[in-house]
């Protein structure tokens, strides 16, 4: 029997072809304590998810991987050639005391290819330089990091935290932490992404996750108000070159908690914000005054789309589905850690003994903190 795919080419698979809407995976996992494990734990948990990428994205935030540098920011850059780290590190030179530079070692594997220039910083701002340009320090780095990412051609920050670290590339996730030899480095939390791309390019900058400062996002779903939002988070000084849509959650949760001084909680209540009727049947006068401000201030900064996103950042995780729940997400717990992930079989595969395993309802946000005193 002659059989044709929805390209009309007999025989054909259709792998590949068409659209798989609930493409993404991500997982995370984090210990209460502080306690660390090394990267390969999440990067073992992404195989059973193999089948919701494609291929053209893997990537990994990890918390508490450089004790060694953790008064430093690290950053990691993409290079297309040696010039363009050549131009790069000149400008660094002049708004940072660099102590250490490195390339990012890597374990050659035939499933990634056509890797940039991988390279690694560690670096304080110069006080004066800071001081001059009457900024406080993160939003010094962070406005550094948003001028490389657009004014220099062939230069990208993937990651830009204290005590913290992006690894992403265009490949399978399982692939890519074999790549970047997460077994050698220790966190006290992780977390992960396999990219399916349906609207935007693959490539490395535009693999997950997505970060500023500590805060890094990995995301399932599609942002459907993302032209709103960019137009709106820009007006800020933020820029969104990465050419994927949910590095502008990225920038979103930056400007609400960092500069706005919002809670997690309520940085939830915008982006995934509940329907006016429900704020209405609010019976709390005080909850119902603050979601009505919340929802009056930052109309621009609702998130529409269906979406579940893990937001990391210094001693935490939040989970986060949009308020109708059109992605699905788990997490389960077991002695101090708590796990994360788009399928129970990714959490199985972190601890087969996991147990509360629960899917959090939309717009209801999972937040999970390390034990007070547990990071000194």
């Amino acid at each position: 029997m002659n059989t044709q795919d929805l390209t009309g080419q007999p025989g054909g698979r259709l792998e590949g072809r068409i659209r798989i809407p609930s493409g993404c995976a991500i997982a995370a996992v984090i210990s209460k304590e502080g306690k660390k494990m090394t990267g390969d734990l999440v990067s073992e948990a992404m195989r059973p998810m193999h089948d919701r990428s494609n291929g053209l994205g893997g990537g990994f935030a990890g918390y508490g991987i450089y004790p060694d540098y953790k008064d430093f920011y690290a950053l990691h850059m993409f290079y297309n050639e040696r010039s363009s780290r050549k131009n790069c590190e000149t400008f660094l030179k002049e708004r940072f005391e660099i102590v250490q530079s490195e390339v990012i070692r890597v374990r050659r594997i035939p499933e990634i290819t056509d890797e940039p220039i991988i390279w690694r910083y560690f670096v304080a701002p110069l006080k004066s330089v800071q001081e001059a340009a009457q900024l406080d320090e993160k939003e010094y780095v962070a406005r550094t990091v948003m001028k490389i990412n657009s004014q220099m051609p062939g230069t990208y920050v993937f990651s830009s935290g204290k005590n913290m670290g992006a690894f992403k590339a265009v490949g399978f996730p399982e692939d890519v932490g074999r790549f970047y030899r997460l077994d050698e480095y220790e966190g006290y939390s992780w977390t992960a992404h396999g990219r399916y791309p349906t609207n935007t390019p693959g490539w490395w900058g535009g693999a997950h996750p997505f970060t500023l400062l500590d805060y890094s996002v990995v995301h399932n779903g599609e942002i459907s108000s993302y032209d709103a939002n960019r137009r709106y988070i820009e007006m800020f000084g933020y820029k969104c070159t990465l050419q994927t849509d949910t590095e502008v959650i990225t920038y979103i949760m930056d400007y609400l908690i960092r500069v706005m001084g919002l809670t997690l909680e309520e940085a939830a209540e915008v982006i995934a914000a509940p329907f006016w009727d429900t704020i209405e049947r609010t019976e709390d006068p005080r909850k119902k005054e603050q979601l009505l401000y919340l929802r009056k201030t930052f109309p621009s900064l609702l998130i529409t789309g269906p979406f579940s996103i893990v937001f990391g950042f210094t001693g935490g995780l939040m989970a986060l589905n949009d308020r109708l729940k059109l992605r699905s997400m788990v997490v389960g717990e077991k002695d101090d850690r708590v796990y994360i992930s788009s399928e129970e079989a990714a959490i199985r595969a972190m601890e087969p003994d996991a147990e509360n395993i629960w899917a959090p309802s939309g717009g209801e946000p999972v937040i999970i903190k390390v034990k007070e005193g547990a990071l000194q």
